[in-house]
């Protein structure tokens, strides 16, 4: 048996990137923050994209896939513009943000962990190789 089989857990462990303890916090118990903060991970300096998901959650009241992914596409962009910005491109990357939600809605239950749980995954699975 693989050692990630059945009855297999999710082991968290705390993340420290941010300089923000609220921010490190949220990446460090939401799966979703985390894989958000990996797509926002883009010309931006590390702390600030792995920031992101907790000003957006300020900005919106949420961070939930079916959330995320069925807001009003011109108020996450705006949401994302708010100074300081989400992120340098917000337009963009608000658009790619609510794309990955949207994806985890409808192929993976709304469920961020699943990427690295679900039928005990390996790499060439979690990175479409």
């Amino acid at each position: 048996m693989h050692p990630r089989g059945a009855g297999a857990r999710l082991v968290r462990m705390a993340v420290h990137i941010t300089d923000d303890p609220e921010a490190d916090e949220l990446l460090s118990t939401s799966p979703l923050a985390l894989l958000i903060g990996m797509l926002l991970d883009q010309q931006v300096a590390m702390e600030t994209a792995f920031a992101g998901p907790l000003k957006i959650r300020q900005r919106t009241g949420a961070l939930d896939a079916a959330a995320l992914a069925g807001y009003d596409p011109e108020q996450f962009v705006e949401a994302f513009r708010e100074t300081p910005a989400v992120h340098r491109y917000p337009g963009s990357m608000a658009g790619r943000v609510q794309a990955l939600c949207q994806a985890l809605v409808d192929e993976w239950g709304s469920d961020a962990a699943a990427l690295w749980t679900r039928d005990d995954p390996d790499g060439p699975r979690c990175c479409g190789a």
